[in-house]
């Protein structure tokens, strides 16, 4: 709080906010460091060692309140209101296309389907949905998403989710058969995409 509230402090300069000795500061930001808390960076301060200034992560940062979830579902809320349901389609529309557009490209040079599923789902967890892939024993394919950071949108407006499976259906192609098996926002403890290859008529 102390480092959040004044910003990059010295062990000193932390110790005397606190009430403490430098020693003692030193010792609880060594432990917020190795908690990926904290980092320290160096300052000249002319003749000797530079000096050490520590300043929060952004895992650190996560961790004070953040309303951006309340705010995006009022917002979805009032375009829904004033601006009618079909201008909500169209954002979400557009958010489609753009993801979309960007999963292509990253896939141009992925020639089969678990090279594009792998690719997915490393896309997805730098998106933050914590994903992963695996080959199941019959053959078939599955995404799994253990977390959804959208889920406040997704909850006040599903079709938030309608365009991520119709995402994932697109780039995969239609060599591929997605089908979504487990939904966070229906209750479930991820989301679950199950993929095969498209049974091809004879």
């Amino acid at each position: 709080m102390a480092i959040k509230m004044h910003g990059s402090l010295s062990t000193a300069a932390l110790g005397a906010l606190l009430g403490t000795s430098a020693e003692a500061a030193r010792q609880q930001l060594l432990k917020l460091a190795n908690q990926g808390l904290v980092s320290a960076t160096s300052e000249p301060k002319g003749v000797g060692r530079p000096g050490q200034n520590w300043s929060l992560t952004s895992q650190a940062m996560a961790r004070f309140p953040d309303t951006h979830a309340a705010l995006t579902v009022q917002l979805l809320e009032l375009i829904r209101s004033q601006l009618g349901e079909a201008a909500l389609d169209t954002v979400i529309s557009g958010r489609e296309m753009a993801t979309t557009a960007a999963y292509h490209e990253a896939m141009l040079d992925k020639a089969n389907l678990s090279e594009k599923v792998a690719t997915l789902a490393r896309l997805r967890s730098d998106e933050g949905y914590m994903a992963e892939w695996r080959q199941e024993e019959d053959g078939g394919l599955l995404l799994i998403e253990n977390h959804c950071p959208i889920c406040a949108a997704a909850t006040a407006c599903q079709g938030f989710c309608r365009a991520e499976l119709d995402v994932f259906r697109h780039v995969l192609g239609e060599g591929a058969q997605v089908e979504r098996t487990e939904h966070i926002v229906s209750g479930g403890r991820r989301c679950s995409y199950s993929i095969r290859p498209a049974l091809r008529d004879v």
